[in-house]
């Protein structure tokens, strides 16, 4: 079962776009129709400015590729995002909807300070959590807004449904989305993610009905899910296909952690 994660913060390869396209092309043609290539994340585009806390982060891997995550802005000068999304070099761009049409809303600001969790194993995906300093204060505007957090550890039940969103592929065989989406999944019991080895429910919380084909995917990683109008966990790593279900980084555990960094400033 391993070898079928995907980690939704894994690069989306803006250099490598057409070579992937191909590549999916001929995926398509020789695997069996039960293999999950038709099986679309299910989504809704975003009304403009209704997340104003969404952030969209462009970064240069130590490779040298320039690839895509999703954040949320804590304060004028915190984005919070997966510690997976990590780059040599990282620019956030706050007050975007479609990404392939600069705005006057836009505010492009470079990343002073990468904040990684000091238990982040990138093996496991365990504390996959990271906050980034920005070198300049963001401007609060219609557009752009911080989001709250919860102010205390807290687990919800499952069955509850919260959303999610982002700018990630809309389906497997598909390149990133040019505007915001958004997407209802369901909170499950953590027995439903046993088939992931190092899941852990007291850092980790289950997303995504198994019956339904809605999921965050690939350059997803990073953006919050929202239970109540609250940022409650953070999109973390999934399956391969696309296919519920996929785990996401609680915040509660960490908001000493985060509240330290803050008051530091």
């Amino acid at each position: 079962m391993l070898l079928f994660l995907f980690l939704l913060a894994d690069p989306v390869l803006v250099t490598l776009q057409e070579s992937l396209q191909a590549l999916f092309l001929w995926l398509a043609i020789l695997l069996p129709p039960e293999a999950g290539a038709e099986k679309i994340i299910s989504g809704v585009e975003s009304k403009p400015r209704s997340r104003p806390y969404m952030a969209l982060l462009e970064m240069v891997t130590d490779e040298g590729y320039v690839a895509s995550c999703g954040g949320f802005l804590l304060s004028q000068e915190f984005v919070m995002i997966a510690a997976r999304c990590k780059g040599r070099k990282i620019t956030v761009t706050l007050g975007s909807h479609d990404i392939k049409q600069e705005e006057s809303t836009w505010q492009k600001l470079e990343v002073s300070e990468q904040i990684i969790h000091p238990n982040y194993n990138s093996f496991t995906k365990l504390n996959d959590i990271m906050l980034l300093k920005l070198q300049t204060r963001a401007k609060l505007t219609h557009a752009i807004g911080k989001i709250s957090l919860l102010t205390w550890s807290t687990f919800i039940s499952p069955g509850r449904m919260c959303r999610a969103a982002g700018w990630g592929r809309t389906g497997v065989m598909e390149v990133v989305s040019d505007t915001l989406r958004e997407v209802k999944l369901r909170l499950m019991d953590a027995r439903a993610c046993n088939h992931y080895f190092f899941y852990n429910h007291n850092l980790q919380i289950c997303v995504g009905n198994p019956r339904k084909t809605r999921s965050a995917y690939k350059g997803d990683s990073g953006g919050p899910l929202l239970c109540a109008g609250v940022a409650q966990h953070i999109v973390s790593y999934g399956l391969g296909d696309a296919k519920p279900l996929s785990v996401f980084t609680r915040i509660s555990p960490y908001v000493p952690w985060i509240n330290k960094i803050l008051k530091n400033i």
